[in-house]
């Protein structure tokens, strides 16, 4: 017997701003508990796996990688040391996306550089930019 607060798929899909699939690959892969099956076979959610697909959803927009958001989780689970672990995390996750902006702007700058050096016509030969790229260790 189902209860009022079970869910199908395609309900926490929608709720949860997911698609099935991604319900489907986030059990797979130990994300979300395996929900409860109806006799006929169907999964039966509860209005967790929607806070949780929301978590997972919003941690993925941050940047996180899935094993980051599986410690995130059981950080979450961890009522006495959880928060300094998440805060942890929270900050490597940080250091990694300020790394990769300095990169990012590194490369735009350079780039820029060979876009200001190209005249925009003439021979591919004589083409900054094809050069930079041909160049050995470019």
């Amino acid at each position: 017997m189902t209860t009022q607060t079970s869910l199908t798929i395609g309900r926490v899909a929608q709720s949860a701003g997911v698609a099935i699939d991604t319900i489907r690959f986030y059990e797979r892969e130990g994300l979300l508990p395996e929900p409860r099956r109806r006799p006929s076979g169907y999964r039966e959610y509860d209005a967790s796996a929607v806070s949780r697909l929301r978590f997972i959803r919003r941690a993925k927009d941050l940047g996180f990688t899935l094993d980051e958001i599986r410690e995130l989780l059981a950080l979450s689970a961890d009522r006495h040391g959880g928060v300094e672990g998440v805060r942890e995390r929270a900050t490597a996750r940080l250091q990694a996306i300020d790394d990769r902006i300095t990169e990012l702007q590194r490369v735009r700058n350079g780039l820029a550089e060979l876009v200001e050096a190209c005249p925009g016509h003439g021979s591919p030969d004589d083409c900054p930019i094809l050069k930079a790229l041909a160049e050995p260790g470019a």
